[in-house]
């Protein structure tokens, strides 16, 4: 066993540069060399790809990758050559005179991978060649393609069936980074994995931070939001054709380096676009849907929805392409009602009743995600049926600076009155949009053609606009006090859980709306560095890439470059020791960044760095103190206790005390011996001396609970502030 992990761990760091596996991937690998058939769902970034690349270098023969995307095979083999993996790729990319070359290289067994689209496997003769060239093994890479349940099926991949019959004692693996229950269970049926090895890691991303901004002058949220990191690239994602090409000619006037990306553009011009972008020459792609599936850009710091996806895998596939080396990046989300009604009746359009109501309940599960105050990390994991530990996550909006709540008693029974009067008088539902003209007391056709000018709740809600009813009324359906039916243009029903709240007067608490905050970022968890020599590292990256003609991740990741910039290694020796440089790395490009560093430090003093992560920087901080963080702030200074300031303002003590914490963060000061006796205090210090100030989750557990995670971030905040 100990001679299997150390083969396992020299080839990780021969051809990878890598000293340890990521969560799974060890056991995945060792079911995979033993000849079993897995299963495999890792987020984005978790290291899908190593799980079949690894076993393919340890054993005889060739390992079968089947990809829907060109763009993927030609940036996995760019990858693996440069590691020194023999691999290749067949697609229709190719050049006259490329494809004959490999095929002889195949036939002679020069390769350990051939990456390969479902369609050309698929052929009669490409089978036939498969036969004699010792296949070892199939990877079925986006692997939720072949369900019509998953959000990108594909036709084509329901094929890949025969390849169990053709290869009955061939091993095969499925891999994928989005996959709801369902899915991952049709994926297992439809390609006839046998007694599968079923691995499946949490889908919380947690350098990835969660923001939902109620859109309002969009273009100018966007810039801001780009001027706040002028030297971070991302993504923008934009529901039409003509909204990414309006974009990127925006940005580019403002000095904003940026491509647009779509379907509508000819072949040519997609592909220089994206190698543009992947190649560092642009800081920004404003792309559809159409981009990005397979993107294998480890340092996207950013990606923004400038419209509401069509659902929430998704949206959790599009921001999974930002910070896929593991450092923190953002992801903003510009949301409008209005984007929830002009997909509605693009869903109405569709002829097919059973689509039409996949895609409804599809949407208001979207709709949930953006208009929620809860953790949004905590709804995203809830989708895919994983549930979140903490109470707050410390890296999404609603926790960093949560909405008020108010007693909103009077409101929802006005709602749900109007909406229970209308069915009584009508004998037929109707939809949110309606019953707010008739809160309103609004004169339309159809209150009129239905007399709903004399319903006893026409104009009772007269002193609020249309758009805070409705979005009473969207909060009220994820309550669980209305019901809307999708297959009924959305019509609004009261549910029994309604009818009790309407007779017997029960308290409700509603949210207040989101309102368009500062641009800020959440980056804690940034490695530290000489950010100089980070930026002279970046800059002779993409030189030496440029040569090669290769993306300058090819090269280095962000990752690799920011521990050179803070450990300075100055012999080989200590360069072999950073993440990601393997053996021909080493001897490839070793002396050369040695060279810029050593060339660096004889002009630039030596930085030293703590060991604790960069917290947030003073625009972030400054970005806490929001009017309801200053006001928790005010009432605990004058007195009022974490306990009182909740019951007052209608929070949770948790949120009181974090924003006790968020105002200590950004250098207010508070009296810890009002929430900590001395007793507490040692206790609790004691415990982040032994586990550290990154997870609070295990100094919650290893203090059995006793003290809420919000007590223990106000401590944590004030013990590093002291410190610093």
């Amino acid at each position: 066993m100990a001679d299997d992990t150390n083969r396992l761990l020299s080839t990780l760091k021969e051809y990878f540069g890598f000293d340890s596996f990521r969560p799974l991937q060890e056991d995945i690998i060792r079911d995979s060399l033993a000849g079993k058939d897995g299963f495999v769902l890792l987020p984005t970034g978790g290291g899908k790809s190593l799980c079949f690349q690894l076993p393919a270098l340890l054993r005889e023969g060739l390992t079968i990758v089947v990809s829907p995307l060109i763009a993927l095979m030609k940036d996995q083999v760019d990858a693996l050559q440069s590691a020194g993996v023999p691999a290749t790729f067949l697609n229709s990319s190719l050049a006259k005179g490329e494809a004959a070359p490999r095929m002889r290289g195949l036939h002679n067994g020069e390769y350990k991978l051939l990456y390969v689209a479902p369609e050309r496997l698929m052929l009669s003769g490409f089978l036939d060649d498969l036969k004699r060239w010792k296949v070892n093994a199939f990877a079925i890479d986006e692997a939720h393609c072949i369900s019509e349940w998953g959000h990108d099926f594909r036709p084509e991949y329901r094929k890949l069936a025969q390849v169990r019959e053709l290869f009955p004692n061939v091993p095969m693996m499925a891999l994928t980074a989005t996959a709801t229950e369902r899915v991952r269970e049709d994926i297992v049926r439809q390609l006839h994995l046998r007694d599968a090895a079923i691995y499946v890691a949490s889908f919380n991303r947690e350098n990835l931070s969660y923001r939902v901004l109620a859109k309002a002058r969009a273009y100018d949220q966007i810039l801001d939001f780009l001027e706040s990191c002028p030297a971070d690239s991302g993504i923008i994602y934009a529901q039409s054709r003509r909204s990414t090409e309006t974009l990127a000619a925006k940005l580019n006037a403002d000095g904003v380096e940026a491509v647009s990306y779509h379907a509508g553009m000819n072949t040519a011009d997609r592909s220089r676009n994206q190698e543009a972008f992947l190649r560092d020459e642009v800081r920004v792609v404003c792309a559809t849907v159409a981009f990005g599936m397979g993107i294998n850009k480890p340092n996207v710091r950013f990606v923004i929805h400038h419209d509401l996806p069509k659902n929430v895998e998704s949206y959790y596939q599009e921001t999974g392409r930002a910070g896929r080396d593991g450092l923190p990046s953002d992801c903003l989300l510009l949301f409008s009602p209005g984007d929830r009604v002009k997909y509605g009746r693009f869903i109405d359009e569709k002829p097919d009743a059973k689509e039409r109501e996949i895609a409804h309940a599809q949407l208001e599960q979207m709709v949930h995600y953006a208009e929620c105050s809860d953790c949004r990390r905590m709804v995203l994991l809830d989708y895919f049926g994983e549930q979140y530990a903490e109470d707050n996550c410390g890296g999404c909006d609603n926790c960093l600076s949560p909405r008020e709540t108010f007693d909103g008693t009077v409101l929802a029974q006005k709602f749900l009155s109007c909406v229970f009067r209308i069915r009584q008088m009508s004998g037929f539902a109707v939809g949110i949009t309606h019953v707010v003209e008739v809160l309103c007391g609004a004169e339309t056709e159809k209150i009129r053609r239905w007399n709903h000018q004399s319903l006893s709740t026409y104009g009772i809600g007269s002193e609020h606009s249309r758009k805070d009813w409705a979005a009473i009324g969207r909060e009220l359906v994820r309550l669980g006090l209305l019901r809307q039916d999708a297959e009924k243009f959305n019509t609004a029903e009261v549910t029994s859980e309604g009818m009790e709240v309407l007779k017997s007067r029960q308290p409700v608490t509603l949210t207040r709306p989101m309102a368009v905050p500062e641009s800020a970022r959440h980056r804690a968890g940034e490695i530290e560095c000489d950010e100089e020599l980070f930026q002279r590292l970046r800059n002779l990256r993409k030189r030496l890439a440029d040569e090669r003609g290769v993306p300058p991740y090819i090269i280095f990741s962000d990752v690799a470059l920011r521990q050179m910039a803070r450990q300075y290694p100055h012999t080989e020796g200590e360069f072999g020791r950073i993440s990601g440089v393997g053996e021909k790395k080493r001897r490839e490009f070793g002396e050369i960044f040695i060279s810029e560093i050593v060339d660096y430090l004889g002009n630039h003093p030596r930085r030293q760095f703590s060991d604790e992560t960069v917290k947030a920087s003073p625009r972030l901080q400054r970005s806490l103190l929001t009017e309801t963080v200053m006001a928790s702030i005010g009432l605990f200074r004058a007195g009022s206790s974490p306990e009182d300031i909740a019951r007052q303002r209608g929070l949770k003590v948790t949120t009181i005390l974090g924003h006790l914490a968020s105002g200590v963060d950004a250098g207010e000061s508070i009296d810890l011996d009002r929430l900590l006796d001395p007793e507490a205090r040692r206790e609790i210090e004691a415990s982040f001396g032994q586990h550290g100030f990154e997870s609070l989750g295990k100094v919650f557990e290893a203090l059995g609970g006793r003290y809420d995670y919000g007590l223990l971030r106000v401590f944590r905040s004030c013990k590093q502030r002291s410190d610093s």
